[in-house]
């Protein structure tokens, strides 16, 4: 893409994102003009859930959004220092609502509400960051869950002011949510206008749209084996969590949801299933992290759908899981470039639970820490997975709106799934460094029958005559140097990792007190090396360590056996617990 496409492609969409910003603030306006509204035609009942830890800190002064932290006691939400776009758009998606109402006291309460009025006051009239659709859809389903805890010994005033701009939300949402994203962000939009219509007397108009179009929706996105573009589980979660809330709220008064919107529900679950770890929590791939916990649980049994986890490729990761096991492999081409703005470089990566201990894992997203974070995170080394020398197994590339995109991915990336008497295994494939070093990377991953033990092997070679001719080609520019690469294995911060056997082999401790070795075939070099792990929800990134294999490739191929067994359980008297 040249430098004056790339002029052209930015000129375009700062044009559309002006044009988006006045019609949002002319509808915002223009929803004044709603009917009246001054009750509920049904009691509204919460389904969000929120920490009370984050509410405490919220209440002590302790503002800690999209990686910021900002200490601000006694000082108003809505008068805070805003870091970022993004801390200030948690902010008006009122998502933090959820903590104060976890919560629940007097002071809890009062300080809720008085925050909201105060948006209100400020903000109410179209003004401000928060008129987008989707933080819209995101706020008004937060006034409606928590509409109890907010009005209750409310003025009459006070609740006439509330209940009119909630009818001015759902006003300017029944005009806007086309101009939401395609995906999450539409979802959030379309369930806060369902909300909207069910729950504000004289605004049934609204369900009957929002319904077909939700559905529309969820048949558009929602491929047939239960998988979104952008490949993210976090998302397709987030996505299947709004499906089942607005399915609950049609059901509740009477009104049946369309049969695309429950079909798509239907195909995600068992998807989802096949993405959880055997701690609960979600694999960590394309910008997702593992879910706030007890999240995937509560959406999975909201559903109703009791299916089992899904055979082969789930969304394109392969599953293996046997005793307390659970291995959750990237074994798909990357979202294509225009879904791929969160996409990782993680093709073929892999992350292994144990129990309630996760133990090899990826760095995950660094979009709380910055844009370098954000940058390393999204790269090829940051995952359990093999990586050539300074290079990803799929490039980036600024697109439309300094974005960087994923471009240069794997074009074919193949697998096949067994099992058998001894357990389960997969072989995968991809050609991301045949283009540039001729390469093809293979890798099979066993566990046994027992999940007591993984063997892993990759490959790294010039398997076809083509890439024979690639490969030479780059030796005789290198001066015949071989081609280095590396084999990482992240570990989770909660493992204690130590080199034994005179570097043979690695212990890991996890807190449980279960005990697992890697060892390798002797034949590259092993070291133990500092690493990160990217936690949304946190200050800055968690030191930890990687497993790190170092080879070499000048004979068309280089083959690395390595294994990772449990040589001794945890307590099995007490629960795992911290």
């Amino acid at each position: 893409m040249d430098d004056a496409t790339l002029a052209r492609n930015a000129l375009g969409t700062r044009l559309d994102h002006a044009r988006n910003r006045f019609l949002n603030r002319l509808h915002a306006r223009l929803g004044g003009f709603a009917k009246p509204v001054t009750a509920f035609l049904s009691q509204p009942e919460p389904k969000t859930i929120g920490s009370y830890a984050k509410g405490r800190q919220l209440m002590a002064g302790n503002f800690l959004f999209a990686g910021f932290l900002v200490e601000a006691p006694g000082v108003s939400i809505w008068q805070v220092e805003r870091p970022d776009g993004a801390f200030e758009a948690q902010l008006h998606g009122f998502a933090w609502l959820d903590d104060l109402a976890a919560v629940g006291d007097a002071a809890a309460r009062n300080l809720a509400r008085d925050w909201l009025i105060e948006w209100i006051d400020l903000y109410g009239r179209g003004k401000g960051a928060g008129w987008e659709p989707e933080l819209a859809g995101r706020r008004l389903i937060r006034w409606i869950n928590h509409a109890v805890f907010l009005l209750g010994g409310m003025d009459k005033p006070v609740s006439d002011r509330y209940f009119r701009n909630v009818a001015r939300q759902a006003r300017f949402l029944a005009k806007r949510w086309r101009a939401a994203p395609a995906g999450l962000s539409r979802f959030e939009s379309l369930t806060g206008l369902i909300y909207a219509g069910m729950a504000l007397e004289g605004s049934e108009h609204l369900v009957e749209p929002a319904t077909r179009h939700i559905a529309e929706e969820a048949a558009l996105r929602i491929d047939p084996e239960g998988g979104i573009p952008s490949r993210n589980p976090e998302e397709l979660m987030e996505v299947f969590t709004l499906l089942n809330w607005a399915s609950s709220a049609l059901s509740e008064e009477g009104h049946m949801p369309q049969r695309q919107h429950l079909l798509a529900i239907e195909r995600i679950a068992p998807t989802l299933r096949a993405l959880r770890h055997s701690d609960g929590g979600l694999a960590r791939f394309h910008g997702g992290g593992s879910g706030a916990e007890g999240r995937l649980d509560q959406a999975l049994a909201a559903s109703g759908v009791r299916s089992t986890a899904a055979t082969g490729l789930a969304m394109g990761y392969a599953r293996l899981a046997a005793g307390r096991t659970s291995v959750v492999m990237d074994a798909s081409a990357p979202p294509k470039p225009e879904n791929s703005y969160n996409a990782h470089a993680s093709t073929l990566a892999f992350e292994l639970t144990s129990g309630r201990r996760p133990i090899i894992v990826c760095c995950g997203t660094g979009a709380d820490f910055g844009t370098e974070w954000r940058r390393a995170g999204r790269a090829t080394p940051s995952h359990s997975v093999l990586a050539i020398d300074g290079y990803s197994s799929s490039r980036f590339v600024t697109g439309e709106g300094m974005q960087e995109l994923l471009v240069d991915a794997p074009s074919d990336v193949r697998v096949q799934q067994s099992a058998g008497l001894d357990g389960a295994s997969v072989l995968a494939t991809h050609n991301g460094y045949s283009p540039t070093h001729g390469l093809l990377h293979v890798r099979r991953l066993d566990l046994s029958l027992d999940g007591r033990e993984l063997l892993g092997e990759d490959t790294l070679g010039a398997l076809s005559e083509t890439d024979r001719v690639t490969f030479e080609a780059l030796l005789n520019r290198n001066a015949m140097q071989p081609v280095r690469f590396d084999i990482r294995f992240h570990l989770h911060p909660e493992v204690e990792a130590e080199i034994d056997l005179g570097g043979t082999a690695i212990s890991l401790t996890l807190k449980s007190g279960e005990v697992w070795i890697f060892r390798h075939d002797g034949s590259t070099d092993v070291a133990l090396d500092a690493s990160v792990y990217l936690e949304r929800g946190r200050l800055k990134p968690r030191a930890t360590k990687q497993i790190v294999l170092t080879g070499d490739v000048l004979d068309y191929s280089s083959q690395i056996s390595w294994s990772l067994s449990r040589a001794q359980d945890g307590n099995r008297h007490i629960r795992d617990l911290d």
